[in-house]
């Protein structure tokens, strides 16, 4: 029998993808799980490094399967992803009983590490963790921006677009696997090209993307609010297969708080941008990303954060509370908002979000939405619209008794209610 091995994925969708690839090569010599309870011979650990949360739950982890191994129920632990890429000195002085600590672009020394070869002909495939009818694409690695409190472009290095034929002939691959649903997803998606084709090619990429057959939503995720290219508009708004979605992570509205950030973007041109995103598709649902709690925010900037979230009403919306990060800009500023003043505040962000979603949603009853269906669950089926990420955002929940239908298709559901974050309708 081949020997089992477990990939733990912690973090990011772009470490799902790593992930997604490293199982992809494994494949053929070892019986691959992924994130599962059963035992195996072999643990790899993709980690998180970006905040202080993500830092201690990959600890947590990697200290779990060095238990696992001196019980004697796993064989040998190897870690890799953004924590070991960043901290490989420390982890190695301070946790024994680890195999072998990789960084972030070693997928070739992990397969050494387990008396394998790598498979160039491999390059642009990968064995899915998601239900098979949507898929990750990550179009680039790494960050030219130098955000104060991002620790990003000190782990995956500076921006690196993959060539298009590239990804082209990737999404062909997962189409082929079943994949209707591409999420794009990049530390900044709008500077995709400039590195390799001097200029800005997102647009070019989703018109080919769009092409591919079986391919039906193109969802963006990350795109940076400076030098935004306003064209990437025109697409979002008349190409069919591209959502109606996007995903921009703006952290404050402050102007003091932004230059601090070192975002490119004051509070005023922030506003002009999203007043022309709803304007360009009045239809389209925004997703954004909040800090609070950084260094030196008071109360008054905050309460203009919150009258940014009151007025703006942002579809979906996240809130982060500021950690520092070693080797950032920012780490050198004094952090000196507590954790209860840092808690408080996102709470009372998320509970004027939780009202504005509610009302958002309320405003849906009535209408027919194109729903996917992305699971089962229980007495119902769960679905997702194009204003939707999985995962993150908001679901349909349709009633399994009112008629059987199959996972990963499309339905036109009538939403009959609604709650604070979710729909529930009737297929039609």
């Amino acid at each position: 029998m081949k020997k089992k091995i477990n990939i733990i994925t912690l973090g990011c969708s772009k470490n799902l993808v790593d992930s997604e690839v490293l199982m992809n090569q494994l494949v053929g010599d070892f019986s691959v799980l992924h994130d599962s309870n059963e035992d195996a011979d072999i643990i790899v650990i993709n980690t998180c490094g970006f905040i202080n949360d993500a830092k201690e739950e990959s600890v947590d982890t990697i200290l779990r399967a060095v238990q696992s191994k001196k019980n004697g129920d796993t064989k040998k632990v190897l870690v890799t992803g953004c924590l070991s890429q960043r901290y490989k000195d420390e982890l190695t002085k301070e946790i024994t009983g680890v195999d072998g600590f990789f960084g972030v672009n070693e997928l070739p020394e992990i397969l050494n590490a387990l008396d394998i070869n790598y498979k160039k002909e491999l390059v642009g495939e990968r064995l899915l963790t998601t239900p098979k009818h949507y898929a990750y694409l990550k179009i680039s690695e790494g960050c030219n921006r130098n955000c104060s409190f991002c620790a990003i472009p000190l782990i995956r290095g500076k921006h690196v677009s993959k060539p298009k034929k590239e990804i082209i002939n990737e999404v062909k691959f997962l189409a082929k696997q079943g994949v209707k649903e591409v999420i794009l997803i990049a530390q900044d998606l709008t500077w995709y090209g400039i590195d390799i084709y001097n200029k800005r090619e997102l647009t070019d990429l989703l018109n080919q993307i769009s092409k591919v057959e079986g391919i039906e939503w193109i969802r963006l995720h990350y795109t940076y609010p400076a030098n935004f290219p306003v064209g990437l508009l025109n697409i979002i708004r008349d190409n069919p297969k591209v959502c109606s979605y996007m995903d921009m992570p703006l952290q404050h509205i402050n102007s003091r708080i932004l230059r601090s950030m070192k975002r490119g973007l004051g509070g005023k041109k922030t506003i002009e941008l999203i007043r022309k995103i709803k304007e360009e598709i009045p239809d389209i649902a925004l997703r954004t990303t909040l800090i609070v709690g950084y260094p030196g925010e008071t109360e008054d900037e905050f309460n203009q954060l919150m009258d940014f979230v009151k007025q703006t009403r942002f579809e979906r919306l996240g809130v982060f509370t500021y950690s520092p990060e070693e080797d950032t800009s920012a780490f050198n500023l004094k952090d000196n908002i507590s954790d209860e003043v840092k808690d408080d505040r996102r709470d009372r962000i998320m509970m004027l979000q939780q009202e504005i979603s509610y009302d958002l949603n309320k405003q849906k009853i009535g209408s027919i939405v194109k729903v996917i269906i992305d699971k089962k669950e229980g007495d119902n089926y769960i679905g997702r619209t194009e204003f939707d990420s999985p995962e993150v955002d908001n679901e349909v929940i349709i009633n399994k008794y009112n008629r059987n239908l199959n996972i990963g298709d499309f339905y036109n559901v009538t939403i009959t209610d609604s709650d604070f974050f979710d729909l529930y309708g009737e297929v039609i």
